[in-house]
């Protein structure tokens, strides 16, 4: 599918770099959040999606909102994904209290549903108010929840790669042949310290909410470090910096810094506040001295913000040849540029 885009000026914006400052790094992978606490169906989620997906972005996502009212991200999903084409598609998944072959089986669900498009990210309750709600053990304390969070992102890929191609195996919640991708994409929020070692262990992608270029690079930097001591190569994983992004009152809003409006720690995590003009800046220039591989970007008011994002950020990032103006393939993993994970056993 190709994604007709706007054109710009042949000059960029004060302050935009020039594709030569991408040092000849591979594209920028956009990413965005689709959360909205007050929609009670899925339309507002498959509307937002295909937005996203005329943008081109490599996927989107979706919290679990568990312990308090809300949709379910994976049936949401799973109603999003007839509805788009190429976009990825990744729920937030708990996986302390449910069974967690019935995990497995929901996301592998996604998966053949959307043709190879999904992903998970791997999360853990540490709450004893969501223990409560499904009537499970007693939340579990934060160390060990790590460990398990881990072996949970281990476990998911094996049941994909124990079987060959061809080989169907019944007794498995979700038997039948091996997806041409392997699995679906792990993805991992690696902000915390002790979840980096979790994260680039089993992680395809990771997520670090990081308020400046130079946090974000000691943390990739390290993340690519424990990756290579568990014996992965490095650029297997996609470590996104993850921004809370404010585009309501335009460029004058920025406050003085780093790309324009330099994002600014929060309670609620680093925020960007200003124009789409100011964020391609700050995303060209922290991808360019490759800071991060890309950008989970989670919009400050859903709709506006995402489009806001799609026309003016990536319309912007399209023209000066930092993101795709199309899906050259069909699967997430083709998106993040990562390779199909060899057959494993056991």
């Amino acid at each position: 599918m190709v994604v007709p885009r706007r054109g710009g000026p042949d000059s960029p914006p004060k302050g935009f770099p020039h594709m030569a400052s991408s040092h000849g790094r591979g594209l920028v992978h956009l990413a965005a959040a689709l959360d909205q606490p007050s929609a009670s169906d899925a339309r507002p989620y498959v509307e937002a999606a295909r937005l996203a997906e005329r943008g081109g972005l490599d996927f989107v996502t979706l919290d679990d909102t568990l312990a308090r009212p809300g949709l379910d991200p994976l049936t949401v999903l799973s109603r999003v994904a007839p509805a788009t084409g190429r976009i990825g598609l990744v729920p937030t998944v708990t996986s302390t209290h449910p069974e967690l072959f019935r995990v497995l089986a929901a996301v592998a669900t996604l998966d053949r549903v959307s043709r190879g498009r999904a992903g998970w990210r791997i999360d853990g309750s540490t709450t004893g108010a969501e223990a409560r709600l499904l009537g499970r053990r007693p939340a579990a304390p934060a160390g060990p929840l790590r460990g398990e969070t881990g072996e949970v992102a281990d476990v998911a890929a094996k049941p994909c790669d124990v079987r060959e191609d061809d080989t169907e195996i019944r007794d498995m919640p979700n038997g039948g042949p091996r997806p041409p991708h392997g699995h679906p994409v792990r993805v991992v929020d690696a902000t915390d310290e002790p979840a980096r070692r979790t994260a680039a262990r089993y992680a395809d992608v990771a997520l670090v909410r990081a308020a400046s270029a130079a946090q974000a690079a000691a943390v990739r930097d390290q993340l690519r470090a424990t990756a290579a001591e568990f014996g992965r190569r490095p650029d297997e994983l996609r470590v996104l910096a993850g921004l809370l992004v404010d585009l309501g009152d335009g460029e004058h809003a920025a406050a003085p810094g780093h790309g324009g409006g330099g994002p600014r720690q929060t309670a609620q995590g680093p925020l960007y506040r200003g124009g789409p003009v100011d964020l391609a800046a700050l995303i060209a220039t922290w991808h360019g001295e490759g800071v991060v591989d890309g950008f989970h970007l989670t919009p400050a008011e859903p709709l506006r913000d995402l489009e806001r994002l799609v026309n003016g950020t990536v319309a912007l990032l399209q023209h000066r040849g930092l993101f795709r103006t199309f899906y050259p393939g069909s699967t997430l993993r083709e998106h993040l540029d990562l390779a199909v994970p060899a057959h494993r056993c056991g």
